[in-house]
């Protein structure tokens, strides 16, 4: 394979957008397993009571991450996010006013690799605030990061809460309203499918977002993230072959899914893990009336979930065009 190397006369300002996605990168690939490494050594070391004190902080602390998370403002507003959305770049896109007097569940999709559209415009930046007064957005990602020592501190502080039951119970009961929960649909399952150009969404099971929408009385608000899945290469892993055999395996026994992606370099641009500079523009759509039952049939729940995909589709085929995709192209589910 021939490398081609970056340029040397690239501007300052990209190599720190460069800069900016690396510690992204890193951040989600690593910093939790770095984190566990280095409670184990400061259990192992002279300085063992502060690890101590650590567990009874996380043992009264548990249920943080399912009651609101603890966002800060300062993590959410480093300039180094800036760089970080400015790479690729990344867009949030209003279709509809949001009032802030309800509560709305957001449906992301697709979840791609690592989900940069979502963390990008919900998590950091002040895109959403501006074009949606009056609403506080939370991203549910999974349970299991909320175990890492220290880690959990650092998600959280980004908006970051866990997408069990009791966690989008809690921000979708507000009762005063203006509270957004995003739940990436697809989950990590949909990942293997982040291959360029998919449009396969991991949605015609997942009915479980419906059931809270309905229990909460929470308007239902489908999101596309256009670009998500152009950000990385992905080893093919057809349906059916051992490859994906495996992955499925292993997301089962571990909660979370293994794409064997793989994109540009720092310093060259044929192989890395640093995804590649294509546009992502996260589309809100309208909101889907829901009021409030709780104890939802299955047909009630059926029914919304078919208005859902409905919604779903009219969104990505109104905007598809405006974002490279070819007339003839459609959603799978």
């Amino acid at each position: 394979m021939k490398v081609q190397f970056a340029p040397i006369n690239i501007p300052l300002k990209r190599r720190i957008q460069t800069v900016a996605v690396l510690q992204w990168i890193f951040s989600f690939l690593l910093l939790g397993e770095f984190c566990c490494g280095f409670f184990v050594i400061l259990i192992l070391s002279k300085f063992w009571f502060l690890a101590v004190l650590y567990l009874l902080w996380l043992y009264l602390d548990w249920e943080t991450p399912c009651t609101g998370g603890r966002r800060s403002q300062w993590t959410r507003s480093w300039t180094l996010w800036k760089y970080f959305r400015e790479y690729f770049p990344i867009h949030l896109i209003k279709t509809s006013d949001l009032s802030p007097n309800h509560n709305y569940l957001f449906g992301f999709h697709p979840h791609g690799v690592l989900v940069a559209g979502a963390f990008g415009n919900f998590c950091t930046g002040p895109s959403f605030k501006n074009l949606f007064p009056g609403l506080t957005p939370y991203l549910h990602i999974m349970p299991i990061w909320f175990g890492c020592p220290f880690f959990r501190e650092y998600v959280m502080s980004a908006g970051m809460v866990s997408a069990s039951k009791e966690s989008v119970s809690y921000v979708l009961n507000n009762e005063g309203g203006g509270h957004a929960s995003i739940i990436v649909i697809g989950g990590a399952e949909e990942s293997l499918n982040a291959h360029p150009g998919s449009l396969t969404l991991n949605i015609l099971k997942r009915k479980g977002f419906i059931k809270m929408a309905l229990k909460h009385g929470a308007h239902l608000v489908p999101v596309f993230s256009f670009g998500e899945n152009e950000l990385f290469k992905q080893v093919a892993n057809p349906k059916g072959s051992w490859l994906r055999n495996v992955q499925e395996k292993l997301q089962k026994i571990m909660g979370f899914a293994l794409p064997l992606f793989h994109a540009r370099g720092v310093f060259q641009y044929s192989f890395g893990f640093i995804p590649y500079r294509q546009p992502i523009h996260t589309v809100v759509g309208s909101p889907i009336p829901v009021k409030r039952n709780l104890n939802p049939t299955t047909e009630e729940i059926e029914q919304l979930h078919a208005l859902y995909l409905q919604k779903l589709r009219k969104l990505f085929e109104e905007h598809k065009r405006n974002y490279g995709i070819p007339e003839h192209r459609s959603l799978i589910f």
